[in-house]
C-alpha cells in the first residue's frame, strides 16, 4: 500500500506533469496498492490530455537540449533526464538547436519528446520526421510524450528498486 500525504503526492504528480485536472484525478483515487496501479491510474488519466492541458504541461519544460531554469522537482527531473545526451556532439546539439526554432515556428510551442533513454542523434531524427506531421498528429504525439515523461517521473519518485509498492 503506497501511504502518502496528499500534499507530497500532489506535489511529485505536479513535478511530473503539471496539469491540474491530472493531479486530481490522480489523487482522487488515492491511496494505491501498489505503484503499478499508481501508474494505470495516472496513465489512464493523462490519456488524451487536451490542448489546453498540454499547454500547461508544456510551460514547465525546457526545450529539449538546454537547462532548466530553477531549483525545483521538474526542473531536477528534466536536468536527470537530458543528462544523458552529452556534450561531445556539438554539431548535433547545434541541429537539435536549429530544429527546435523550426518547430517553434511551425507549431507554437517547444518540442517536447522523452529524452531519457534517447541519444542526440536519436532525438534529432525524431523532431526532424515529427516537424512534417500535420498540427493535429504532433498534438498526439506530444500528449503521448508528456505522459510518458510523466510515468517514468512518478516511476523515480515512488519505485524501489527490489519492489514494486512502498508498503
Amino acid at each position: 500500500m503506497i501511504e502518502l500525504p496528499l500534499t507530497e503526492l500532489r506535489a511529485g504528480l505536479m513535478a511530473s506533469l503539471a496539469v491540474p485536472r491530472w493531479v486530481d484525478d490522480v489523487v482522487r483515487v488515492a491511496p494505491f496498492e501498489s505503484v503499478s496501479q499508481l501508474l494505470d491510474v495516472a496513465s489512464a488519466a493523462a490519456t488524451p490530455l487536451s490542448a489546453s492541458e498540454i499547454d500547461e504541461a508544456i510551460a514547465h519544460h525546457p526545450r529539449i537540449g538546454e537547462k532548466p531554469v530553477g531549483d525545483g522537482a521538474a526542473q531536477a527531473f528534466s536536468r536527470n533526464e537530458q543528462a544523458g545526451l552529452g556534450s561531445d556532439e556539438e554539431d548535433l546539439a547545434a541541429e537539435i538547436a536549429a530544429g527546435n526554432v523550426a518547430y517553434e515556428q511551425r507549431f507554437g510551442r517547444v518540442f517536447i519528446i522523452r529524452a531519457a533513454g534517447r541519444s542526440r542523434a536519436e532525438i534529432l531524427t525524431e523532431l526532424e520526421r515529427r516537424l512534417e506531421l500535420p498540427n493535429s498528429s504532433e498534438l498526439e504525439i506530444v500528449g503521448e510524450q508528456l505522459r510518458d515523461i510523466a510515468l517514468l517521473r512518478i516511476e523515480r519518485l515512488w519505485a524501489t528498486p527490489a519492489e514494486d509498492d512502498l508498503s
